[in-house]
């Protein structure tokens, strides 16, 4: 089950309010370079960074990237912008929290020398606490910051074992940190937590968008690839 006109009306007003926060629209001179043709065009790099979820696995072990959200938004990304060369990279590790994912930033993130950078660990950073979390959050986006390159904040899909509609639950918590670091440091939020709240609140189950409890199935990502496209329309 979908979410009605509202409720895209709703997501909308919440991405355009994000947007009017970092900028009228962070990524209009990088639109404007996927537009050229060859010979003046060059590759355009995404990277994305994270956990299980981005890396593609499904049921556990298995893994489906091609049905991945980096991947969804890759494809929609190459009709929407046929002349351009686009590259998605996934240095995404299942399993891995944030503090991992710094250690590693410079050497398998930054050397891409991507031209956006999406971050997404929420789901296991509730292993070490939103604090500690924070800290390795601003760390990566410092150290992309030193290299001037765009950074993207995703606040987490569900997990059943939680209840989405509760507030005071470790993954409302840690959507919370991110949008938060989000507005300290005037970047993008991917609201993906707040996406999935609308559905359950419009009657979806949120096993529908699962392929097990942490771990979104295709329609679930196909939701996270949605909310990501909006700020390149």
């Amino acid at each position: 089950m979908f979410a009605d006109a509202s409720g895209h009306a709703q997501e909308n007003a919440e991405v355009n309010a994000n947007r009017a926060i970092v900028d009228v629209d962070p990524f209009h001179d990088l639109k404007q370079e996927l537009r050229l043709t060859w010979p003046k065009n060059r590759l355009v790099r995404f990277v994305f960074h994270g956990h299980s979820v981005p890396a593609g696995y499904f049921r556990t072990p298995v893994v489906r990237r091609f049905d991945s959200y980096p991947m969804l938004f890759h494809q929609e990304m190459c009709k929407r912008y046929p002349n351009a060369v686009i590259d998605v990279s996934i240095t995404a590790i299942g399993g891995e929290n944030s503090a991992s994912g710094a250690k590693r930033f410079a050497d398998d993130v930054l050397v891409l020398k991507p031209d956006v950078i999406f971050i997404d660990y929420c789901l296991n950073d509730r292993r070490i606490g939103v604090e500690e979390a924070s800290k390795h959050w601003r760390s990566m986006i410092q150290q992309a910051r030193e290299k001037k390159i765009p950074v993207v904040l995703l606040t987490p899909t569900p997990d059943s074992n939680e209840d989405i509609t509760n507030p005071q639950s470790p993954l409302a918590a840690h959507a919370e940190s991110v949008r938060k670091l989000g507005s300290e440091f005037n970047l993008p939020v991917v609201d993906s937590y707040a996406a999935f709240q609308r559905l359950v609140s419009d009657g979806a189950e949120v096993s529908t968008y699962l392929s097990q409890p942490n771990h979104p199935n295709r329609l679930g990502h196909q939701v996270v690839a949605d909310a990501i496209l909006k700020w390149f329309d």
